[in-house]
């Protein structure tokens, strides 16, 4: 590491990392506890980094949790730079944390529908969404999630948002989706089957939605969202958008 690469770790404030949870071999969830104070808006992100090496990442929790969660995805290198640093760190470990939250992708309340496009990770700015409008018993707006991944165990929020639909079917609606439903590591897969972008105007048809109401919110990996552009901009709906590059 260079030695301006080792005094801009040393300079930045630390987070702790408090919890950590593997969900399968190259995703996992870790929680944050910032040294500073840190504040955001829901479907924000912040910048965190081991070693000088840097990265942006979606964060998972509202602003009312203590701690912020994040949800990281493994990309060896030599494409992957942060992510194998940070796949080393247990609880106890130290990252390094910008004092200040960035991003444009948030709820735009003027909205009557909110129709959330995304790929595993991708899924994270809707949760801390969600999780911030339900904290304060917000209403008057509706919530479609529609996930995609290539295995069911890869849809690591899915129990989260099930209880929040049943909690709240006037509020949100769910369609998790599998690209690969016959494979083994799917089996009894009994749901949407298919690239999250391939559903994605039938589920539209199916809840009578309209461009005049709703914002289409695509986020995850950047091909699923140029499909999405693609399908819909030309038919006049807006759709916002957050690209997660493989780094």
């Amino acid at each position: 590491m260079s030695t301006q690469a080792n005094r801009k770790a040393v300079s930045l404030p630390k987070a702790t990392i408090t919890y950590r949870r593997d969900v399968t071999d190259d995703l996992w969830v870790i929680r944050l506890r910032p040294e500073v104070p840190f504040t955001f808006k829901p479907g924000q992100y912040c910048t965190s980094g081991v070693e000088g090496v840097e990265r942006a990442y979606s964060i998972v929790s509202a602003p009312h949790e203590e701690e912020l969660e994040l949800f990281v995805e493994l990309v060896p290198p030599p494409t992957g730079q942060l992510t194998p640093l940070l796949y080393e760190l247990a609880e106890g470990a130290e990252v390094t944390m910008r004092p200040r939250a960035k991003g444009l992708f948030t709820f735009k309340e003027q909205w009557a529908d909110h129709f959330m496009v995304s790929t595993v990770t991708g899924v994270c700015p809707f949760v801390s969404i969600l999780r911030d409008y339900l904290h304060y018993g917000r209403s008057g707006h509706r919530f479609y999630v529609l996930e995609g991944a290539s295995y069911d165990d890869e849809l690591t929020y899915d129990g989260e948002l099930r209880e929040m639909e049943s909690e709240h079917p006037e509020l949100i609606t769910f369609v998790p989706t599998v690209s690969r439903p016959r494979e083994e590591r799917n089996r009894g897969w009994t749901g949407e089957s298919g690239r999250v972008n391939t559903i994605v105007q039938r589920c539209l048809e199916r809840f009578g939605l309209e461009p005049s109401s709703t914002l289409v919110y695509a986020c995850g990996h950047p091909g699923m969202i140029e499909d999405v552009k693609d399908q819909l901009s030309p038919k006049g709906w807006t759709v916002e958008e957050e690209r997660f590059w493989k780094e």
